[in-house]
């Protein structure tokens, strides 16, 4: 009996250790949400009735937000008053309430706008409205993989000069935030703010992706064999410095969420960097990623997933830098239903959004909607989804094999097979994410939904965050 009161002291001991720790971190958090409102209340126009400079952002990633903020930043910091703006929060009366405005924004796959940008382009630039007292700058990024490069910012360029909107310089394109095009921006901000040009200012002052780091190869294995369609593999990388190769090991730094991509740097084409879903959590120890070995149309491997798939040998080391991408993450949606769409390689982001769902103790429940071509090659990661079925952490998996029966079934068409499930998750206030191939498989996803849902109801649910993709 007598050690029950040092039992309750230690127990209390140890709940005041645990209060005082939460109140550290409700009050460092409310600093950093003082320190964001105080930064934003200085993004408005001056005392002095001078007109702001609106800085409007698209993004799909966070880059694009990311270059805006420095955007006003600097501008701020010379003196010049600005207002800053996710662009699909604008509309035309608000933006001819501006006499100066740039806009900084990404394109997402072949031309076509950010998800967070999608409103913007089918209300307010499908209309004409008199824009002549604006002047304005765009800051396009993109990636020259893609024909249409910088397509949604050139699309903007030109409907606002139909406008009658002048530039206050020439459309800057920066391909995969290549320095050379930021720095010109830069260069002509400090033009207009009244200022010497900007002097070494890069990615550890925002104004450019991070850099590349050396990850470490510390498992690959084949998922597929015996699969008519290309090899697809495991890859565990460890990260830089890190001398624990042990899956268990954790790490503290560097660290991602669930939703975001790495960018592979190929030391045969080091101008233009390869982006990989991420398959993992920082909790894992390792960086997942699931890469098919590609083939080009002429028939040779691609040179960043033959590096990856066959070039490289345990402990050997590949350059990567971690990208955000916001617009896949489960920002927002951590309490609903998710519905995960996917196919291939898009498996990656799925499988971390799941890690993330499970982490946090995986309810509300996840369907999971899969696409391969053989059940009996290409069931990929089969005993983790038996696991997430087993636990309830999916309610439902729907994995769909194109080439296991006479008429080609693919995820797309297990959607419409499942319109009134569909339309109950969706009404239980579910969020769908889509990943995998840009080519047929989202475009018919995104059909499915419309002929299931409606086309509002799919703008409506892009709007509010609900329709995400991460396609390529």
């Amino acid at each position: 009996m007598t050690d029950d009161p040092m039992r309750l002291l230690a127990a209390a001991l140890v709940l005041l250790g645990w209060l005082a720790l939460c109140a550290v971190i409700v009050a460092r958090e409310r600093r950093r949400r003082r320190r964001a409102a105080r930064e934003a209340a200085g993004m408005v126009p001056a005392e002095d009735g001078r007109e702001p400079v609106l800085v409007a952002f698209a993004s799909q990633t966070g880059f694009a937000e990311q270059l805006a903020w420095q955007t006003a930043r600097l501008l701020r910091g010379a003196g010049v008053p600005v207002q800053l703006s996710a662009l699909g929060q604008l509309g035309l009366e608000q933006l001819g309430g501006y006499r100066r405005a740039l806009f900084v924004v990404s394109t997402y796959g072949e031309g076509d706008p950010p998800d967070n940008a999608s409103a913007f382009a089918r209300r307010v630039m499908s209309d004409s409205g008199a824009l002549s007292q604006l002047s304005y700058a765009v800051l396009a990024l993109g990636d020259r993989a893609y024909a249409n490069f910088c397509g949604f910012g050139r699309s903007l360029d030109q409907w606002l000069s139909r406008q009658g909107a002048q530039p206050l310089f020439e459309r800057v394109d920066v391909d995969n935030a290549a320095e050379k095009g930021l720095k010109y921006w830069q260069s002509q901000l400090a033009r207009l703010a009244g200022i010497e040009a900007v002097e070494d200012a890069g990615p550890a002052d925002g104004w450019g992706a991070a850099p590349f780091e050396s990850w470490r190869l510390a498992e690959r294995r084949l998922l597929n064999p015996g699969s008519s369609g290309e090899p697809l593999y495991h890859i565990e990388l460890t990260p830089p410095g890190s001398a624990d190769a042990s899956p268990d090991g954790g790490v503290a730094s560097p660290s991602w969420q669930a939703g975001d991509l790495v960018q592979m740097r190929v030391p045969a084409d080091p101008e233009h960097p390869r982006d990989y879903s991420i398959a993992s959590l920082p909790a894992d120890g390792r960086l997942h990623l699931l890469v098919r070995a590609q083939l080009r149309t002429d028939g040779t491997p691609g040179l960043a997933s033959a590096l990856l798939c066959h070039g490289l040998a345990e402990g050997d080391s590949v350059e990567l830098r971690l990208r955000p991408n916001r617009g896949f993450r489960l920002d927002g949606n951590e309490q609903r239903p998710l519905i995960l769409v996917g196919n291939g390689s898009g498996f990656a982001g799925l499988r971390a959004l799941l890690k993330a769902r499970a982490a946090a103790g995986g309810k509300p429940p996840c369907w999971l909607v899969f696409g391969e071509r053989q059940q009996a090659h290409d069931d990929l990661y089969r005993d983790e989804v038996q696991a997430w079925l087993d636990s309830g952490l999916l309610a439902r998996a729907d994995r769909v094999f194109s080439r296991d029966q006479p008429q080609r079934l693919y995820v797309q068409d297990r959607i419409e097979q499942s319109a009134d499930a569909l339309r109950a998750w969706v009404a239980d206030g579910a969020a769908i994410y889509v990943c995998g191939s840009l080519e047929g498989m989202a475009g018919g996803v995104d059909a499915a939904l419309r002929r299931v849902l409606g086309d509002g109801a799919v703008e409506q649910l892009r709007d509010e965050g609900r329709y995400r993709r991460d396609v390529y």
